[in-house]
């Protein structure tokens, strides 16, 4: 943590040094002492301080200098560290200009030189103007801050990157933070340029993409070797749990997902049911455990990343990227996991990012404090949803076309929407019109059963629907179901197609695909039991068969 400053100014190097010398005596634990001969020279140095992140806590400053009198200086001093407390240093002929400053630049206190011994003639006087500014001082926030307006898709999308990838960072509208004009102001920045990352003072990223800005955070793209015995893409849990025992049993082992590890289970704020966490756990911690644990065992992770397209050539799997570098691995796991479906309707798509989220509850919830707010679905994904919005939001409704939840979610999630009173589940109901100008503002819903329809305030919108496998990127002869979910093992002799593409004198292994080497867990794949815990069991037996496929190739 920075230490505030407290910024001296004497043209006389003796007495600067005698300033210096007492200031540190009394102050140099709590506070950064920085002293100069040069009005004009400190001055410069001010905006710099600003755009660091600096505090300054005390001006001390000389009234006679040759430069600028001290109450110019503090006055210009002023306008950019507005709650610094502000001294001049006077000798007895100047007290009526010190008087006069402290109306000019509302000076908090004149001292005279000599002031010995400052043990009681400065010490006590700066201690009570320390103290005082130490009452209204907010240390700034330490690391990476996102600028923008709520109702961006950009914005949504940068925020959305780094609360996945565990990052943490300060969110500022622009309409309504006053800091957020402050730093535009200090970094030269217009809204043209929003949303905007402030990496550090040295590194400002105006409407970065993702991968400019997993670059600048220390994310890695790009892989460090030639050839790796397993290749896993997608990072959800079955994808974690393959790379902790490919990594632990002495495969070489890459990790690659194109946004961020942890997948759906990722964005959950509260996992009550996976087994040793009697209290629960969120996505993001169960994320930031497993993938720690991976990278202990030396597993590569390359984020953000996307695959484009896969190439088998007989015992080596060529794995193309969007940046057009390759990945070569002798066997590969399949772990994409699926998406939230989205509602096709056109007046809901023109809100996507300004109101209207799939999933990201854990994401936006704040954003929507004391308002009203509507969840789609009736999964245990948009029953957590729901409770982690009822935190903040004055009214949390659940749209089912149901007329309940109790086919589709859990029973401990059930009791809990019943027992939390923000909540309300609206049964045989749908969205089917959003309704605003640059943000969503309200909703129309529908009763299926009476097709009654009623215009309904809606502060946002949070999606939670289906799963869509993410395997349309897929080119290889790799069988899928009609839902586009990924056959393994005994289910590919259901297809007609099975015995064409299957050139193997053995059977394939429980998880491996009618493309030898080539094997899919979690999610993504056909008859998957969507749970967290069965997910991590596939990824960790996945591994077993990895190693019988290389053992005979």
């Amino acid at each position: 943590m920075r230490l505030p400053i407290i910024l001296a100014i004497d043209d006389d190097e003796q007495v600067l040094e005698a300033v210096r010398r007492d200031l540190r005596q009394q102050y140099r634990q709590q506070y950064r002492i920085m002293a100069t001969t040069s009005a004009q020279e400190a001055l410069d140095s001010l905006p710099g301080l600003q755009r660091k992140g600096d505090e300054v806590a005390l001006f001390l400053s000389d009234q006679r200098m040759p430069e600028m009198a001290g109450v110019d200086f503090l006055k210009q001093a002023r306008t950019l560290f507005p709650n610094a407390r502000r001294v001049l240093i006077t000798a007895y002929s100047d007290t009526e200009a010190a008087i006069r400053a402290i109306n000019e630049v509302q000076l908090d206190y004149y001292i005279t030189k000599p002031w010995d011994p400052p043990e009681e003639k400065l010490f006590p006087i700066l201690d009570e103007l320390l103290t005082d500014w130490r009452s209204n001082y907010r240390p700034p926030f330490e690391g990476l801050r996102l600028i923008g307006y709520q109702f961006s898709p950009l914005s949504h999308e940068l925020k959305d990157f780094l609360a996945g990838n565990l990052f943490p960072y300060q969110w500022l509208d622009v309409e309504t933070n006053p800091d957020a004009q402050k730093l535009l102001q200090v970094h030269a920045l217009t809204p043209a340029d929003l949303p905007v990352v402030l990496v550090d003072e040295q590194h400002v990223l105006k409407r970065p993409t993702l991968v400019e800005l997993g670059e600048k955070i220390g994310l890695n793209p790009k892989a460090s070797r030639a050839l790796y015995d397993l290749a896993i893409i997608g990072a959800g849990p079955a994808g974690l749990a393959a790379a902790v025992y490919g990594g632990s049993e002495g495969l070489k082992t890459i990790l690659i997902d194109k946004r961020a590890p942890g997948g759906q289970a990722g964005t959950s704020s509260r996992i009550e049911n996976y087994l040793g966490f009697p209290n629960g756990l969120s996505g993001a911690e169960l994320t930031r455990r497993a993938i720690s644990q991976a990278q202990r065992f030396g597993v590569e992770f390359l984020a953000p990343q996307e695959v484009v397209s896969i190439k088998s050539e007989g015992q080596y799997k060529r794995i193309h990227m969007a940046d057009e570098s390759e990945v070569v691995a002798r066997s590969i796991l399949l772990s994409t996991g699926v998406s939230y479906r989205k509602l096709e309707n056109e007046s809901l798509d023109k809100f996507s990012g300004a109101g209207v989220y799939y999933g990201a509850a854990t994401t936006e919830a704040y954003a929507f404090k004391g308002q009203p707010v509507y969840v789609v679905g009736g999964g245990n994904s948009a029953g957590q949803g729901a409770m982690y919005l009822s935190r903040m939001a004055s009214e949390v409704f659940i749209c089912v076309r149901r007329p309940d939840l109790t086919d589709t979610m859990s029973q401990y999630l059930i009791e809990q929407i019943d027992n939390t009173p923000n909540i309300t589940v609206l049964p045989f109901t749908e969205v089917v019109e959003g309704v605003g100008d640059e943000k969503l503002e309200c909703l129309i819903l529908e009763n299926i059963q009476t097709q009654n329809r009623q215009t309904v305030p809606a502060a946002a919108l949070f999606i939670f629907i289906g799963a869509k496998p993410l395997t349309d990127w897929i080119e290889l002869d790799i069988l899928k179901d009609e839902k586009g979910f990924i056959a393994t093992g005994r289910d590919l002799g259901r297809f007609a197609e099975y015995r064409t593409v299957w050139k193997q004198t053995r059977e394939p292994y429980s998880l491996e695909t009618c493309s030898p080497g080539i094997f899919a867990a979690g999610d993504v794949r056909a008859g998957a039991m969507n749970r967290v815990a069965s997910a991590v069991g596939e990824g960790a037996m996945a591994v077993s068969f990895v190693h019988k496929y290389l053992a005979e190739s």
